[in-house]
């Protein structure tokens, strides 16, 4: 029996067919890599350069409103009032202000918290004062507390 090219790649191609298959199979069924990819990786350092500007923002902003409240309050204490007379009822605070209804200094009710922010009880009595239809007590008391000017004053009672 002569064999012939026509018998070798009748025999051949089938072979040839068939190892593709199997190895086609392999990789079908091959355990893949379970790691992060790349586009992952780069999403994961994107959000971590985001929290990361994000926290110096905060920071620079805590700072610059720090700087803020330490120049207003040594500015507001060294500096009269501009644009208004010197009526006494009038006039900016100088050190403790005792509030109006006679407890004693020593014993008031810190308004403004070292962070800044307004004491929570200072804020109630300001939103029991403009509910009961007292605005004009609350702007007042906002206003010799903090020595806010009666524009900031009277927009924070009225958004109470």
């Amino acid at each position: 029996m002569d064999f012939t090219l026509g018998d070798a790649l009748i025999v051949a191609v089938p072979v040839v067919i068939l190892l593709m298959v199997l190895w086609g199979v392999n990789q079908a069924f091959k355990p893949r890599d379970f790691g992060i990819s790349d586009a992952e990786r780069y999403q994961r350092e994107l959000a971590r350069r985001s929290a990361a500007h994000q926290a110096e923002q905060v920071q620079a902003a805590l700072a610059a409103r720090a700087r803020a409240t330490a120049s207003t309050t040594s500015a507001a204490s060294t500096l009269p009032r501009q644009n208004q007379p010197n009526h006494p009822e009038r006039r900016a605070p100088q050190g403790p202000v005792a509030p109006k209804t006679g407890a004693p200094a020593s014993g008031r009710l810190q308004a403004v918290l070292p962070d800044g922010q307004l004491n929570p009880d200072f804020v109630r009595q300001l939103q029991s004062l403009a509910r009961n239809g007292q605005k004009i007590q609350a702007i007042k008391l906002l206003r010799d507390y903090t020595r806010a000017d009666l524009l900031t004053a009277k927009n924070y009672i009225d958004r109470l």
